[in-house]
């Protein structure tokens, strides 16, 4: 699940990825934070993950879906109305699972990262800025990688990799070049059966920290940034049944972040407040449907409030 504005009404519409059916919804917002009946794009063979981005420069957000089944990834560029030209498609790996998006060799065209759950690696597909993207470049990880997320842990200017390995209970960092190239990767612990990874600055001190869901385990892990692409060892904070999605936003406008996680078993979220300090109080937990899977966050009614919508793998909704 995503975020965007698609049709440019300053409002944030929610693209859903809907594995059992090979395609994508689309839930145009309201002023009062409801959504319109969706719209829908047909993509490859069971959709896992869904980002947008503007992949051909003409200030329309794109979407891009990893497709499970398929073993790659659809591209579908955006109209700027709210609708969206049929699916490109560009190979992955076995099963990709996640996608993101970044400018990896610094050109100023958005490229594409794929974890790929059954080869055990990433694919990077750069971008040629009219839509269109390059043959992927592949970056072994750990067993099972399942979420993946980019920004610049080292200070670099570069964009980097890290990268959630459910199979060996731990997360993958690959430093990038600049040019589009990574490093080896550099693992650490985390908990068991890592599913999610979110960055974010949890101790203010304008170094890049993550926060990991732990499916295993029932708790997240926080992993506090030194600024030289490294981490200190894992602290970790109870959650509820089998977290699967995790998400860090300013829940109570205190300038801390805060962190937000799904809870498959137990059917609800977890609402971890920060103290700003790399530590957070203990959770406070809200119901929601059956099986939540994927988490997003961001002011739905217009009242400059952080709002959550959540995915119900099993309550369809």
């Amino acid at each position: 699940m995503a975020s965007g504005d698609f049709n440019n009404d300053k409002q944030s519409e929610i693209v859903i990825a809907n594995g059992g059916s090979n395609h994508l919804d689309i839930f145009v917002a309201y002023n009062h934070g409801s959504f319109e009946d969706q719209k829908r794009y047909s993509v490859g063979s069971y959709p896992r993950s869904v980002v947008v981005g503007d992949f051909n420069n003409d200030s329309r957000l794109d979407i891009v879906v990893a497709n499970w089944n398929g073993n790659d990834v659809s591209v579908l560029l955006g109209n700027g109305n709210g609708s969206f030209e049929n699916q490109i498609s560009y190979s992955a790996g076995s099963s990709p699972q996640s996608v993101v998006v970044g400018d990896f060799n610094n050109d100023s065209r958005l490229d594409i990262v794929v974890a790929n759950w059954n080869s055990n690696d990433v694919s990077v597909l750069l971008g040629n800025g009219n839509g269109s993207f390059e043959n992927q470049i592949r970056y072994s990880v750990g067993l099972y990688p399942g979420s993946v997320i980019v920004s610049d842990f080292n200070n670099d200017t570069r964009l980097d990799i890290v990268v959630t390995n459910w199979g060996s209970n731990d997360v993958s960092v690959l430093v990038g070049n600049g040019n589009g190239s990574f490093e080896d990767q550099i693992s650490y612990s985390a908990g068991s059966y890592p599913q999610s990874v979110v960055a974010g600055d949890f101790n203010n001190d304008s170094r890049l920290d993550i926060v990991v869901a732990n499916g295993g385990s029932n708790d997240v892990s926080v992993l506090l940034g030194k600024g030289n692409g490294s981490f200190e060892n894992q602290r970790k904070y109870s959650a509820g049944m089998g977290p699967q999605s995790v998400v860090v936003g300013y829940f109570n406008n205190d300038t801390r972040l805060d962190i937000v996680v799904v809870n498959w078993g137990s059917h609800d979220v977890s609402v971890l407040l920060g103290n700003g300090n790399g530590s957070f109080e203990n959770q406070i937990r809200y119901a929601v449907g059956f099986y939540p899977e994927s988490v997003v966050v961001g002011d739905f009614n217009n009242d400059t409030r952080l709002d959550i919508v959540v995915t119900n793998s099993k309550s369809n909704d």
